[in-house]
């Protein structure tokens, strides 16, 4: 009787302590049941930080979620980008229901680097490195100190939010915070592999995606990766900020051209066509408003009223062009509904760099091919290149242009720099010799070549 005791007494106390272990395990390994298949949603994070990678992963957690996930990995291996695409994927990263672990394939610098720690868990290959997080401009200067304060405080808070050092994740960013044991002042915190792992920055090294599994416990896996369709690849190729460029480039040189040459058709046209391109996937990313694309409208018909009806260049015109950058600025970034509340200036203000430097660019180009195109053998067979020579028995046929020179009139409409003249209550069609004419002004003829004359504002 007293063995069967014992005996009852052992299995007794084993019986009430069984659920305490095993909630513990369960807190300790949330994959510890051995016979589930964990679905793995894989997603790749392999090149500059951007919208659209942004985009890619907006459509991943989305697909992960809906498909009932139970870990999302993230396949790592960038330099970083541009901070408020990286401050997005933060954001999604902290408020996913699923967990999010990321895999570092060799670097996640800079805004990687914010990425990887807001992910709950860490690994790295041999070799790797995290860190380097300086807010930088495109030459690679480091910028103001508020753009600088705005990231360690990310980093900073990111770093708490998943348990990790926030001085050492503030260090990341700061070249003059000094953490014994880990930095001296002067060089901002770049972790190898085992620095990560030594200061909690990483939970451990593997070689692969699989070997990630197996070092976590993860015995029965289905990996998921995450795929882009045709059409995510076009729209996330013409978001670049690149092709973005060259879309307001386009824009802009087809307006420069179709006012110059009015009536030709085509430059307006391809300049219709890059807009198209440059704001349909902006609004199926919601990033252009209505609004802002009836600013570009706006802008435009300004422009257009300004050059056609209205002599000289003043409020239309100076108007329709802020708002024609205004609205191509404002396209690229996340739509604010007016709400002033968080305003994205660095977004802004890298848009409004695109957009004035794609314009420019486009000015200079325009301004070249306007003068060389016409005067080169390249398009001969689109231009006629045979001179009629007057001594092979070529003439006008309307002499009365030539016995033309050196009379005056006025200018019966804006000649830019074709238009058309009023001399003795006859109308001709004339150039001025040099920039614009403005409707109404006094002209004299100074010059006729290839029976077209040539005036001047007098």
């Amino acid at each position: 009787m007293n063995k069967l005791s014992l005996v009852l007494t052992i299995f007794f106390c084993q019986f009430l302590l069984w659920p305490a272990h095993l909630h513990a395990d369960e807190n300790t390994n949330l994959f510890s049941d051995s016979v589930k298949t964990y679905k793995v949603y894989i997603l790749d994070i392999k090149e500059e930080i951007a919208p659209p990678i942004l985009r890619s992963v907006q459509k991943a957690f989305k697909a992960a979620t809906d498909t009932a996930a139970d870990l999302i990995l993230i396949h790592m291996n960038t330099y970083g980008g541009m901070l408020e695409s990286a401050d997005s994927i933060r954001t999604i990263i902290l408020q996913s229901k699923v967990p999010v672990w990321v895999f570092i394939d060799n670097n996640a610098a800079s805004a990687g680097a914010l990425i990887s720690i807001a992910c709950d868990s860490i690994f790295m290959r041999p070799g790797g490195s995290i860190g380097a997080a300086t807010v930088v401009n495109q030459t690679g200067e480091a910028l103001p100190d508020k753009y600088q304060s705005y990231m360690r405080s990310m980093m900073r808070s990111t770093a708490e939010a998943k348990g990790r050092d926030p001085k050492i994740a503030e260090g990341m960013v700061d070249p003059r915070i000094s953490i014994p044991g880990v930095s001296d002042s002067g060089q901002v915190i770049t972790f190898t592999t085992s620095e990560a792992i030594e200061h909690k920055f990483c939970e451990g090294s593997a070689e692969s995606l699989a070997e990630v599994l197996e070092l976590a416990g993860i015995e029965n896996h289905k990996m998921v990766r995450h795929e882009l369709t045709a059409s995510d690849r076009i729209i996330g190729l013409l978001i670049s900020p690149i092709i973005s460029g060259i879309l307001i480039m386009i824009i802009v040189g087809g307006i420069y051209f179709e006012l110059q040459t009015p009536g030709i058709g085509f430059p307006i046209a391809a300049s219709i066509f890059a807009a198209l391109l440059y704001f349909a996937p902006l609004y199926i990313e919601g990033l252009a408003a209505n609004w802002e694309i009836i600013i570009f409208i706006v802008g435009v018909i300004l422009i257009a009223v300004e050059v056609f009806a209205i002599p000289g260049f003043g409020v239309a015109g100076i108007s329709g062009i802020t708002l024609v950058v205004v609205g191509l600025a404002l396209s690229m970034v996340g739509n604010m509904d007016f709400e002033m509340g968080h305003f994205p200036v660095g977004e802004l203000v890298s848009a409004l760099s695109i957009v004035f430097i794609a314009t420019f660019a486009s000015l200079i180009l325009s301004f070249y091919i306007s003068r060389k195109i016409f005067t080169t053998t390249v398009f001969g067979e689109l231009a006629l290149a045979t001179i009629q020579d007057k001594t092979k028995g070529y003439t006008s046929a309307t002499k009365s242009y030539q016995m033309m020179m050196g009379r005056e009139g006025i200018a019966r409409s804006v000649l830019r720099p074709a238009g058309k003249i009023e001399i003795d209550d006859e109308v001709y069609d004339a150039t001025a010799e040099a920039g614009f004419i403005e409707k109404g002004s006094h002209i004299k003829v100074v010059n006729y070549i290839n029976a077209q004359l040539f005036v001047r504002k007098i």
